[in-house]
């Protein structure tokens, strides 16, 4: 029952993957600090989801999927 679980999630996880691609998030770094005065800015960083990594998630979830079926 529990690799039945574990497939259906490494399905989902590599089918996000493939839908979305990659994701996004801001961060605050600080840019300059002078005595007790300090600059911050917000970042973007761009995080990039490669296609074999979410082909590879789906098909070991698809494997977890059938030898839950078959217990």
């Amino acid at each position: 029952m529990k690799s039945l679980v574990a497939g259906i999630i490494l399905v989902a996880l590599g089918a996000a993957g493939l839908i979305y691609k990659g994701f996004s998030y801001e961060s605050k770094e600080t840019v300059a600090k002078i005595g007790s005065l300090e600059a911050t800015a917000e970042v973007t960083h761009d995080v990039a989801i490669p296609t074999p990594i979410s082909i590879i998630l789906m098909m070991a979830g698809a494997g977890l999927v059938l030898v839950g079926l078959k217990k």
